[in-house]
Protein backbone atom coordinates (compact mmCIF):
# COMPACT_ATOMS: atom_id res chain seq x y z
CA UNK A 1 0.00 0.00 0.00
CA UNK A 2 1.47 3.65 -0.97
CA UNK A 3 2.56 5.74 1.90
CA UNK A 4 -0.08 8.13 0.65
CA UNK A 5 -3.13 5.79 1.22
CA UNK A 6 -1.61 4.88 4.75
CA UNK A 7 -1.71 8.62 5.98
CA UNK A 8 -4.71 8.97 4.90
CA UNK A 9 -6.21 6.25 6.30
CA UNK A 10 -4.68 7.02 9.32
CA UNK A 11 -5.92 10.54 9.92
CA UNK A 12 -9.09 9.05 9.24
CA UNK A 13 -8.64 6.38 11.94
CA UNK A 14 -7.05 9.13 13.99
CA UNK A 15 -9.94 11.40 13.41
CA UNK A 16 -12.91 9.17 13.98
CA UNK A 17 -10.97 8.32 17.18
CA UNK A 18 -10.91 12.15 18.53
CA UNK A 19 -14.49 12.46 17.74
CA UNK A 20 -15.33 9.32 19.63
CA UNK A 21 -13.43 10.56 22.62
CA UNK A 22 -14.63 13.96 22.36
CA UNK A 23 -18.53 12.85 22.07
CA UNK A 24 -18.98 9.75 23.13
CA UNK A 25 -20.52 9.74 25.96
CA UNK A 26 -23.60 11.52 23.98
CA UNK A 27 -24.51 8.68 22.05
CA UNK A 28 -27.05 6.97 23.83
CA UNK A 29 -26.86 3.70 23.69
CA UNK A 30 -23.27 2.92 23.28
CA UNK A 31 -22.12 0.82 26.47
CA UNK A 32 -25.61 0.67 27.81
CA UNK A 33 -26.45 -2.40 25.08
CA UNK A 34 -27.39 -5.69 26.29
CA UNK A 35 -24.30 -7.77 26.05
CA UNK A 36 -22.38 -5.29 28.47
CA UNK A 37 -21.08 -6.47 31.04
CA UNK A 38 -21.72 -4.31 34.81
CA UNK A 39 -20.96 -5.83 37.90
CA UNK A 40 -21.61 -4.02 41.00
CA UNK A 41 -20.75 -4.71 44.38
CA UNK A 42 -20.27 -2.74 47.64
CA UNK A 43 -16.43 -2.12 47.12
CA UNK A 44 -16.52 -3.22 44.08
CA UNK A 45 -17.18 -2.33 40.19
CA UNK A 46 -16.41 -4.11 37.02
CA UNK A 47 -17.43 -2.89 33.99
CA UNK A 48 -16.71 -4.73 30.00
CA UNK A 49 -18.83 -3.15 27.03
CA UNK A 50 -18.66 -6.76 25.04
CA UNK A 51 -21.24 -5.73 22.54
CA UNK A 52 -20.07 -2.17 22.05
CA UNK A 53 -17.14 -3.64 21.46
CA UNK A 54 -18.17 -5.77 18.80
CA UNK A 55 -20.84 -3.19 17.06
CA UNK A 56 -17.78 -0.65 17.06
CA UNK A 57 -15.70 -3.52 15.35
CA UNK A 58 -17.66 -4.82 12.98
CA UNK A 59 -18.74 -1.08 11.77
CA UNK A 60 -14.59 -0.50 11.26
CA UNK A 61 -14.12 -3.50 9.65
CA UNK A 62 -16.89 -2.73 7.20
CA UNK A 63 -15.53 0.65 6.96
CA UNK A 64 -12.10 -0.69 6.08
CA UNK A 65 -13.39 -3.36 4.00
CA UNK A 66 -15.31 -1.04 1.56
CA UNK A 67 -12.10 1.52 2.23
CA UNK A 68 -10.03 -1.41 0.32
CA UNK A 69 -12.29 -1.88 -2.67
Amino acid sequence: MPLGKVLILMGVILTIAGLFLAYGGRIPLLGKLPGDIRIQRENFSFYFPLASCLLISALLSLILWLFRR
